[in-house]
C-alpha cells in the first residue's frame, strides 16, 4: 500500500526528540517535489501557483511508477506549504504529451495482472489511484484552488483524475469519455462517484455504458468542464482565471468546500468500487483482452508519434 498522506495541513504530533528528524523528512520531501521523473513542477511565487505538467515514461497513462511520483508530489506539496499555507493559492496539473492529457489506466499492467490472476495487484493499483484522487479532491488540506488543464484528450482514468480538480479548463479539440466498455470493463476509480454528483447517476451510466467520446463544449454543457478555450490557449486561460479570481479566492474556495460537504465522496466508497472493478477485470473474456492488447499497441504508436513531434 502506498504511503498515505493525511488530509490535513498539520503534521502528526511527534515527541520532542523526533522534531529534528521530522523537519529533515519534511525538507527532503519538499526538495524531491522538483526532482520527480514523470512530473515537471514549477513554483510561481508572484501568483502563488504551483504549475505541474505530466511527462509520463512511455505511454501517456498512469504506470505504477507514475502513481508513486503522484504520491511523492502530494507529500512534497504538503511538506513545502504546511507551515505557510497562505502562500499557495493555486495548484495546476496539465500534460506535456502533445494532444493528450492522459489516457488513464496502464492497460499493459492490467493485462499482465489479469493473465497472472493477481486480483490483489489490481486492487493495489486501484487503491493507489483513488487515494491520489481523494486527496486531490480535498486540496491536500491546503487553502488552495486546484485546476486541471486539458490541452488534449482525457479518457478513462485520465478523465476521472481530471474531474477531481475544482476547475477544469479544456481546449477545443480535446476529447473526453470512458471507452472502457469497448473491452468489457468500466472505469472503476472515481468516474461514477464524480460524474453522478456533478450531473446525475443516469448521465454517469450513459457515459460509461455507451463509451461515447465527447467534445469539450459538450462536457461544458453537461457541467463537467468549467472553461473552454481555443487550441493553444489553455495556459493563458488558466492565468486569466487566476487573475480574475484573485480578490474572490477565499469565497470561491469556500464554495468548492461547500460542494464537498453537500456531496461528499468517501474513501470507503471509492475503495468499494475498486473491489468491483478488480472482480470485473478477472471476468474479462479472451476477445476483450485482445481488444485491450490492440489499444496498448495503439497507445505505443501514439507514444512514438509524440516523441517524433518533440
Amino acid at each position: 500500500m502506498p504511503w498515505q498522506l493525511p488530509l490535513v495541513s498539520k503534521e502528526p504530533a511527534a515527541p520532542p526528540n523526533d522534531a529534528k528528524l521530522l523537519d529533515l523528512m519534511k525538507g527532503a520531501e519538499a526538495r524531491r517535489l522538483f526532482k520527480l521523473e514523470q512530473l515537471e513542477v514549477n513554483w510561481e511565487e508572484k501568483t502563488g501557483a504551483l504549475w505541474t505538467f505530466m511527462r509520463p515514461r512511455g505511454r501517456p497513462s498512469y504506470n505504477p511508477d507514475f502513481l508513486e511520483d503522484f504520491h511523492a508530489w502530494q507529500r512534497g506539496i504538503v511538506a513545502m506549504f504546511a507551515d505557510r499555507p497562505s502562500d499557495i493559492q493555486y495548484l495546476l496539473l496539465g500534460s506535456h504529451t502533445p494532444g493528450v492529457f492522459s489516457l488513464g489506466g496502464d492497460l499493459h499492467h492490467f493485462l499482465a495482472k489479469i493473465a497472472a490472476r493477481d486480483r490483489q495487484a489490481l486492487v493495489d493499483y486501484g487503491e493507489s489511484c483513488v487515494r491520489i484522487l481523494h486527496r486531490n479532491m480535498a486540496t491536500l488540506g491546503l487553502p488552495m484552488i486546484t485546476i486541471g488543464l486539458a490541452q488534449g484528450d482525457a479518457l478513462g482514468g485520465g478523465f476521472e483524475s481530471l474531474l477531481s480538480f475544482n476547475i477544469v479548463i479544456a481546449e477545443r479539440g480535446a476529447k473526453f469519455g470512458f471507452p472502457e466498455t469497448m473491452f468489457g470493463l468500466f472505469p472503476g476509480m472515481g468516474a461514477y462517484s464524480l460524474v453522478a454528483r456533478r450531473t446525475s447517476a443516469a448521465f454517469a451510466e450513459e457515459m460509461m455504458l455507451s463509451g461515447r467520446i465527447y467534445s469539450a463544449d459538450e462536457m461544458k454543457a453537461a457541467g463537467l468542464v468549467h472553461i473552454v478555450c481555443e487550441p493553444g490557449q489553455g495556459i493563458e486561460a488558466a492565468r486569466d482565471y487566476m487573475q480574475k479570481n484573485k480578490r474572490r479566492h477565499a469565497g470561491a474556495r469556500g464554495i468548492f468546500k461547500a460542494g464537498h460537504v453537500v456531496n461528499p465522496v468517501s474513501l470507503d466508497e471509492l475503495d468499494a468500487i475498486v473491489q468491483l472493478w478488480a472482480d470485473s477485470c478477472l471476468q474479462l473474456r479472451e476477445r476483450d483482452l485482445k481488444v485491450m492488447q490492440r489499444l496498448v499497441a495503439a497507445q505505443d504508436k501514439l507514444q512514438y508519434t509524440a516523441q517524433a513531434a518533440e
